[in-house]
């Protein structure tokens, strides 16, 4: 069953099963056999210590429901930037996507230029959570392709499509806010 044009909350997870981090809702703008595509603007996240903040900008989550890895498209000023978390495959549990977060990350810039991010945290977590040979191996194989595909601009790392999903947002917010709006008239004009 297609999540298309539904909300959903995400969910992340660290190796042992524990709670890491809840993105409040997104909106599905894609969602296929390989990835599910979700918008957003102003989320509030909630942090594993209870901690809770906002996102900033619009963004769009990129979840491959095979290879192990998401993507975050955030939309800036000077351009679309992109944070690779090297995760599990995405599950989609009713209303609910999760994922185990890898502490692998990359940040790829409208200039082309990335950054690998947390390799201590990794290391780190290997030992904590008995990370195997064989998980190590897709984890660093993972971080190795999708730096791949931000240097030559392969899906998700494709501003075009990054650019389509939010269009699709915003069209459906927009379309919402006038029945919303419509609504509101008619109750007021059937009040007076």
């Amino acid at each position: 069953m297609s999540l298309y044009h539904q909300y959903i909350q995400i969910q992340a997870y660290k190796h042992d099963g524990s709670f890491h981090r809840l993105w409040s809702h997104g909106f599905v703008v894609c969602d296929n056999d390989d990835f599910i595509a979700v918008a957003s603007n102003r989320v509030r996240v909630i942090e594993a210590d209870d901690h809770s903040w906002h996102t900033k900008e619009k963004a769009v989550f990129i979840f491959s429901k095979k290879e192990w890895f998401n993507v975050i498209a955030t939309f800036r000023e000077d351009g679309i930037h992109y944070y690779v978390n090297v995760a599990s495959p995405a599950v989609i549990d009713k209303e609910f996507i999760k994922f185990i977060d890898y502490d692998l990350d990359i940040k790829g810039f409208p200039n082309g230029f990335t950054k690998v991010l947390d390799i201590n945290e990794f290391k780190s977590h290997c030992d904590k959570y008995g990370y195997s040979d064989d998980l190590k191996k897709v984890l660093e194989n993972a971080l190795k392709e999708n730096e791949e595909k931000i240097k030559n601009k392969i899906y998700p790392f494709d501003d075009e499509a990054m650019k389509k999903y939010i269009t699709d947002f915003d069209n459906y917010v927009a379309r919402q806010k006038e029945i919303d709006d419509a609504k509101r008239a008619k109750n007021e004009k059937g009040n007076n």
